[in-house]
């Protein structure tokens, strides 16, 4: 069924993948399904060579690589959310172009969704920070075994300074199992 008026569905692969993540900017946003988006890879890097001041390292972006494939959640949001996802993103600066992908779900289903791709992309490593949100959003939504040890064994810049927004999300997540404790 295709998603309702006022509906957004979105694919996210990097650190969108985690919820506490994802809520900063669209807090409507629910998980519809884990999907994988075939022929792309998974990459890191600057746009334009600029260091990410957020993650102090490369971010996530996906590159079209045939016989590749990045595993990624669907999620549903309202589409009202999306000037403050493409505000995250990067879209008016021009960091991040949103794209249409289909994408394949567990279940068989083909999803047409909005996903973003780096423009300019010149290749860097991504902090330990920002690899750990990914990792952290691939376990919350059970990603494939297989692909969260390809996640687990990212290279990173190993940067060891402060990064605020991993706080923040730390915090939300530790938040969020007292509250449901």
């Amino acid at each position: 069924p295709a998603a309702a008026a006022g509906d957004l569905l979105y694919f996210a692969y990097g650190s969108n993948l985690l919820r506490e993540r994802l809520v900063l900017s669209c807090p409507s946003a629910a998980p519809r399904a884990v999907a994988r988006l075939q022929d792309y890879k998974l990459a890191f890097g600057h746009h334009q060579g600029r260091i990410s001041p957020l993650w102090h390292g490369g971010a996530a972006t996906v590159v079209q690589s045939p016989g590749d494939e990045v595993w990624g959640i669907v999620w549903k949001m309202n589409a009202s959310n999306l000037s403050s996802l493409d505000k995250q993103e990067g879209v008016e600066e021009g960091i991040y172009v949103p794209i249409e992908v289909n994408v394949h779900t567990q279940a068989g289903e083909v999803l047409t969704c909005r996903s973003y791709q780096m423009r300019d992309c010149v290749c860097g490593l991504p902090s330990p920070q920002y690899k750990k949100v990914i990792c952290m959003g691939a376990r919350q939504n059970s990603l494939p075994a297989e692909y969260q040890k390809k996640l687990e064994a990212i290279e990173t810049n190993n940067y060891a300074g402060p990064v605020p927004i991993l706080e923040e999300i730390e915090a939300a997540t530790k938040a969020k199992k007292t509250n449901s404790a």
